[in-house]
């Protein structure tokens, strides 16, 4: 399958549609490119820090591994821009065959194009992995990639989202090109609390597709911290049987001058 032409059709709609000053501020809560595969849509605010972070345990092929911290750093480069980087995640056998090592670091960068309310939140995403792994974890050369988050607000705090993603590997002898599409769907129980259900479907060029339904949840602590989890299983054999993680996620706002008392906004959030 080959979603390149989405990608395009969804970036010139964007193109078309923007308007920055609907683009995030410091006065809205955490949103984070956990603990879906689906990354969000809406970029980190201009002079913010946002870490997330999260540790998994995944099972398939007779053997077991843990792997963590699964690191990201976005920072809030400009108004609609960001820059983020993936930090190396070591990946360890706990049991059976599986290979332990560490992935590679992915620097990338995300530009929010349509913000528009009441319709479809775009952005256009950017970035490579360096070949600073372990081989037999994240694979060999420089792996770019483009992306395609998406996402919809409907009624009584139901939403859709999904992503189309193109995965390069030049340096590898079989596999070249993998194809991701991911679809979301989602319900905010109430201020705190979301739960979703996620469809996520890897398609490598030749080879068998790797499929998963992907459920779990997210609570606010307060507008700047968050804890998530989910857990994942396998639709046919090249998936893994299971996969469950759980993760912690952070925003520092007013980096670039013009901050935000986040210890009043926190207790303001615990008091509603």
């Amino acid at each position: 399958m080959n979603f390149t032409p989405f990608l395009a059709g969804f970036l010139l709609l964007g193109i078309t549609d923007a308007r920055a000053d609907a683009c995030p501020t410091t006065a809205g809560e955490l949103t984070t490119d956990r603990p879906d595969v689906t990354n969000s849509s809406i970029v980190v605010p201009t002079g913010s820090f946002q870490s997330e972070n999260g540790v998994n345990m995944t099972s398939g092929d007779g053997g077991r591994t843990l792997d963590g911290t699964n690191t990201r750093w976005r920072f809030g480069l400009a108004h609609c821009l960001e820059v983020f980087v993936d930090l190396p995640t070591y990946v360890g056998k706990v049991r059976g065959s599986a290979a332990s090592g560490f992935t590679d670091v992915a620097p990338g960068l995300k530009w929010q194009v349509s913000p528009v309310p009441g319709k479809v939140d775009l952005s256009f995403v950017v970035g490579a992995g360096l070949p600073t792994g372990t081989a037999e974890i994240a694979g060999r050369g420089t792996q770019p990639y483009l992306q395609m988050p998406w996402s919809v607000e409907l009624r009584d705090g139901w939403g859709i989202s999904g992503m189309f993603t193109e995965f390069f590997r030049p340096s590898e002898t079989d596999i070249k090109r993998v194809t991701e599409a991911t679809f979301v769907l989602e319900k905010k129980l109430n201020e705190r609390l979301s739960l979703f259900t996620e469809y996520v479907g890897d398609y490598p060029e030749h080879a068998g597709p790797v499929q998963l339904i992907n459920s779990g949840g997210l609570y606010h602590l307060s507008p700047a911290e968050q804890i998530d989890f989910h857990v994942a299983f396998g639709l046919n054999h090249n998936s893994p049987t299971y996969i469950v993680g759980i993760g912690y996620s952070f925003r520092i706002d007013g980096l670039f001058g013009g901050a935000r008392d986040l210890r009043r906004a926190s207790l303001e959030y615990n008091l509603r």
